[in-house]
């Protein structure tokens, strides 16, 4: 009889387990089915081995505290990248965490399935897209592509918060800069506006202006810049056609595409800065004839929580009068 009662209060007491961890789990919205820009994606539960495939992907999946195990690179001991091929604003945090490099540049479907992911997190455009393995990748685990192109960090850490259920720790971030960079609003000098945001490319024969739409542009506008409107023609010229972030200039583009009063030159030291001013295809532009050409550092090169905090950084350093 004590046998008897044991057993159905160990049955009961393992169906009420299970009842209360399905209940916990609808509760914190497990299963949940996130949409992605190749459709939606269902988790059954938070996932612990995520595999970012865009290494501008990993800074924010990082600044979140997801477990990310393993990244794809770009060149190493680059002016952008560590040794490592990762981004240097943070790097040391992915040494810290034990995240593996996958591969360099070309993405590897069989590097990836080697670290059995329970999530594969793609950026849908850019040179680090693995676009084109997406079938590949979502027989190996759930893969959601995401967009960088259009969005701030703060608004992509958002919705990589809700994938990898650290939503918290994304809204802790983006209170946390959000307060600073109010802060700093409040106290900066700007240049003479509007301004012309871009990334300067070697010799200068072709640029990347940033659009409203970039994250880059739209922290500028956050903190009161006013972007420079290319002219209706130049616009057309997004690149590969379907970015939204950048508009890409050269030859006799130049010139009259980079009509800001005011140049901020992304991905660039000072060295940067006085190779624009001396570029004599620019000339007579307005930012070049008063001097008015910024570098901004080489984190902001792909805007992440670390990146951005280091822009402010550096923002502050130009336009706040001490």
């Amino acid at each position: 009889m004590y046998k008897r009662g044991f057993c159905t209060f160990i049955v009961f007491f393992f169906i009420s387990s299970v009842l209360w961890s399905h209940a916990a789990q609808a509760e914190n919205g497990w299963p949940r089915t996130i949409q992605g820009i190749n459709g939606s994606v269902t988790l059954p539960q938070p996932p612990k081995r995520i595999v970012s495939t865009s290494v501008t992907l990993t800074g924010s999946l990082l600044a979140i505290d997801a477990p990310v195990i393993a990244s794809g690179a770009t060149a190493p001991n680059s002016r952008l990248a560590d040794a490592q091929g990762f981004f240097r604003q943070w790097g040391e945090v992915a040494k810290q965490r034990g995240v593996k490099r996958l591969y360099i540049g070309e993405p590897s479907a069989e590097a990836i399935a080697a670290e059995a992911p329970d999530l594969i997190v793609v950026s849908a455009t850019g040179n680090d897209s693995a676009i084109k393995l997406v079938d590949q990748l979502s027989a190996i685990a759930p893969t959601l592509v995401v967009n960088y192109d259009d969005k701030s960090w703060q608004q992509l850490v958002g919705v990589l918060g809700e994938a990898t259920g650290h939503e918290a720790q994304a809204a802790a971030r983006i209170k946390a800069f959000d307060e600073r960079e109010n802060a700093l609003k409040s106290k900066l000098t700007l240049p003479p506006q509007p301004v012309s945001a871009m990334v300067w490319n070697g010799d200068g024969r072709a640029v990347n202006l940033w659009t409203a739409e970039s994250a880059q542009g739209k922290l500028l506008q956050q903190l009161g810049f006013e972007l420079a409107t290319p002219p209706a023609n130049i616009q057309q010229g997004h690149s590969m056609g379907q970015r939204k972030d950048i508009i890409q200039l050269s030859g006799e583009n130049l010139a009259a595409g980079l009509n800001g009063n005011s140049y901020m030159l992304f991905a660039a030291e000072d060295k940067t800065a006085h190779a624009v001013i001396n570029n004599p295809f620019l000339a007579q532009t307005s930012a070049v004839k008063n001097k008015q050409v910024y570098a901004l550092g080489l984190e902001p090169f792909r805007l992440d929580y670390y990146s951005a905090s280091r822009l402010l950084t550096r923002l502050e350093q130009l336009f706040v009068k001490s």
